[in-house]
């Protein structure tokens, strides 16, 4: 049976937002990368097929108003937090992937008890320990993604012959990610210290060839979280729900049922 998505739109905060919704079951929160997301990916679909799914456009991404007095990625936190808190959902995991991953994060070290499960994807936020986050200023809209894909077929499955709207949801994407994350660029110097207070059992998942978030980052993740698990998938870039969705969506999905 074939997944029905829902849009709608909610008044957060001052600004239109955007989301999507499908499946029924435990609520998962799923927050998108820098570059956005499309609308329907298999990954979701999976994971609508046992759970509620929740997607937002982050504020200033894709469908969703743009609030001028945003500047960091909590202040993404708290958005998505108050509309978690307007749906009248409870028992919530957190699915983050790559800048999303940062800002599921800052949800869960704001409320170390809330959340029932947090799944980082290739999550930025920290400073790896070893090599740098890749510098999308100095690149095209469209290598930028490219890079995130170990194999281009994967890219050209997802993305097909990139549009002029696409490219241009890409350069929206990228002010709002250096509008909100610049200095330092997509990590923040206070994180790390802040997630040792988390109780939420998290699984970090890493391609093991992310050229965009070094795995580094991952294990630090890994170390500074009080429950966490860091597994890699073979042969995957950083947009790896796109790119292995089958293969995140049974690591999310087994972790997620967990009691």
């Amino acid at each position: 049976m074939s997944v029905v998505w829902t849009d709608t739109v909610k008044e957060i905060a001052g600004i239109k937002l955007h989301l999507s919704r499908a499946g029924s079951g435990p609520t998962v929160l799923v927050l998108h990368h820098d570059i956005g997301t499309v609308d329907r990916l298999p990954f979701y679909d999976a994971l609508a097929a046992k759970f509620d799914v929740v997607i937002p456009h982050h504020p200033g991404w894709g469908k969703s108003e743009r609030p001028q007095w945003m500047r960091h990625p909590r202040d993404i936190a708290a958005v998505h937090a108050w509309l978690l808190a307007d749906l009248g959902v409870s028992g919530v995991s957190l699915v983050g992937l790559g800048f999303g991953g940062w800002i599921a994060a800052e949800m869960a070290s704001l409320a170390p008890v809330t959340y029932k499960k947090l799944v980082l994807v290739g999550a930025m936020g920290i400073k790896p320990p070893e090599g740098d986050i890749a510098d999308q200023a100095i690149v095209s809209y469209i290598d930028y993604p490219r890079a995130g894909f170990h194999d281009q077929a994967a890219f050209a499955a997802v993305y097909g012959d990139v549009t002029t709207d696409q490219l241009e949801a890409w350069d929206i994407a990228r002010e709002m990610s250096f509008r909100t994350a610049w200095k330092p660029y997509m990590y923040s110097q206070t994180l790390p210290y802040l997630l040792g207070g988390v109780r939420t059992p998290a699984l970090v998942i890493w391609g093991d060839d992310d050229r965009i978030v070094p795995l580094s980052a991952g294990q630090a993740y890994a170390r500074a979280l009080r429950d966490a698990t860091l597994t890699t998938i073979p042969a995957c870039g950083h947009f790896a729900e796109m790119e292995k969705p089958d293969a995140v969506a049974r690591l999310a999905t087994d972790f997620l049922s967990r009691s």
